[in-house]
């Protein structure tokens, strides 16, 4: 026998399980879109998601070879100029799935000036794809420790410890200005704190060094095999840092790019 009001609570139950099933379905990326969806995702710039959704679905038609992909290249060109980092970054590495693409060569070199790190990688790795070594400084850059710079004149609050890993958008440092406001430091990059060049009480000005990051093995790993097919004599003896203080995957790829250069002469 049924209990006297158990009908209209089964009813909610089953909204609120329906209503949860269709936010997730509509926001999962693996669903397949529609011609028409991806063009109404690409242009709802206002809805990150909608736009990232976008994007995954034409790299996996690129990645087979779905020549229905170009049609969205001109949205895609229009995404590179956009303020938003995310889309920018994303637009550069999927670029280089087409290494046939001269508008993609060209907005390529473009983001190669952009003022986000992470899109100049992404840029600079993209366009070895178009046996492009116009980015070869800034996969070298990939090598490097990456300086960061204090964002406003104050005292240091609080930062993090050297050897900290930080992933993008971490809080690295916290500078405490004359009139109290905080303006805090972001990270740009994925990587691990190399060293703290101001300490926590120590007053700076902007623009002054404050810290710098090594960068994550991913990274490493992709510069390495990105140099191994432009890089030069000259950057051996970068490469061979990594053959003799790496280890693992980081260490064959450095001894695999530095083989690669020598033989190309």
């Amino acid at each position: 026998m049924a209990v006297p009001g158990s009908k209209p609570i089964l009813f909610l139950a089953i909204l609120f399980v329906a209503a949860t099933f269709l936010a997730w379905y509509f926001s999962w990326f693996g669903r397949e879109l529609s011609d028409a969806d991806i063009s109404k995702y690409l242009a709802d710039e206002k809805n990150p998601r909608h736009v990232q959704h976008a994007l995954l679905q034409i790299q996996q038609r690129m990645e087979r070879g779905d020549t229905s992909a170009k049609n969205w290249y001109p949205q895609l060109v229009t995404l590179s100029g956009n303020p938003e980092t995310e889309f920018r970054l994303t637009v550069a590495w999927l670029m280089g799935f087409d290494n046939k693409s001269q508008e993609f060569h060209d907005t390529l070199r473009k983001l190669l000036g952009d003022q986000e790190p992470i899109v100049r990688r992404n840029a600079a790795l993209a366009l070895v794809r178009f046996e492009d070594s116009s980015g070869r400084d800034e996969l070298l850059s990939m090598l490097k420790p990456y300086m960061l710079k204090a964002p406003a004149d104050g005292v240091v609050a609080s930062s993090m410890h050297e050897g900290s890993t930080v992933s993008r958008r971490t809080p690295l440092a916290r500078i405490e200005q004359a009139d109290g406001k905080i303006v805090e430091l972001r990270s740009p990059l994925a990587g691990r704190v190399n060293k703290m060049l101001k300490q926590n009480g120590e007053q700076v000005s902007r623009d002054v060094d404050l810290l710098s990051l090594n960068s994550d093995e991913e990274t490493v790993w992709e510069a390495l095999r990105a140099l191994a097919i432009v890089g030069t004599k000259d950057d051996l003896p970068l490469v061979q840092t990594y053959t003799e203080s790496a280890s693992g995957r980081i260490k064959e790829q450095a001894g695999l790019t530095a083989k690669a250069i020598i033989n190309r002469g």
